[in-house]
């Protein structure tokens, strides 16, 4: 059974937002190896989840991880993102989805923080 990837992420009116989603998700398919590995967006900006769910069913899906691309667990991870999945249960009832978790705290996360820290700091002459 194919396995696909969703990234669901907030969306954006800033298109270049939006763009750094898609490219993050180009990183996990190049990084995990997995053939199907799509960006849709809660709000804002197209795909919506519906029709990302409907992009990895159209490339084979038998089974789709959901992940958050959200920082916090907040009412999207905890009931909006629920319920899409529930709606395409639906829609799809042969179709496996589980819903993986948010970034949440990691050390990885602090790491980019610390490399954006320094090069403000080199940017703005503070060391």
């Amino acid at each position: 059974m194919k396995t696909a990837i969703l990234m669901m992420a907030h969306g954006s009116r800033i298109p270049e937002a939006n763009d750094a989603a898609r490219r993050v998700a180009e990183m996990v398919r190049d990084m995990t190896g997995f053939e199907i590995v799509e960006v849709a967006f809660r709000e804002m900006h197209a795909p919506n989840i519906q029709v990302g769910i409907d992009a990895c069913v159209a490339k084979g899906a038998g089974r789709i991880l959901l992940m958050p691309y959200f920082l916090f667990m907040g009412a999207h991870v905890l009931h909006d993102l629920p319920e899409e999945i529930e709606k395409a249960r639906k829609r799809h009832p042969g179709l496996v989805m589980e819903m993986g978790g948010h970034l949440g705290v990691h050390r990885k996360l602090a790491e980019v923080e610390t490399e954006r820290v320094n090069e403000a700091l080199d940017r703005l002459g503070w060391r």
